[in-house]
């Protein structure tokens, strides 16, 4: 599994707009079909520059899913986005690949 992470700094001016153009913009990067599915974070610090901070975290069954996604769809979205917020919000995107979950186990004395 890889998960595209998106981290978007947004400045409080239009934090609600963002928000909730995020309900629409999500599921269109789902829609593209190279994701399984999404998760919305907020980041918990304060930022010395100001605004609220949140992870989007696309997740993708494998790589070529991932460079698919670059390849076919992730300027257009991109693009988007900057028109509607520009210099509003700050993004950047990192890669992860998960190597292993864990979950609890239940341990009995």
């Amino acid at each position: 599994m890889y998960i595209y992470n998106v981290t978007i700094n947004i400045d409080e001016t239009v934090h609600k707009e963002w928000l909730t153009w995020m309900e629409s913009h999500i599921p269109n990067v789902l829609n593209t079909g190279k994701f399984i599915s999404a998760k919305l974070t907020e980041v918990l610090v304060d930022e010395e520059m100001g605004g609220k901070t949140y992870s989007v975290q696309y997740t993708a069954t494998t790589r070529e899913e991932l460079d698919d996604y670059y390849k076919e769809d992730a300027e257009k979205l991109q693009v988007e986005s900057l028109k509607k917020f520009g210099d509003k919000m700050l993004a950047f995107r990192t890669e992860l690949r998960l190597i292993k979950e864990f979950y609890p186990t239940n341990v009995s004395n």
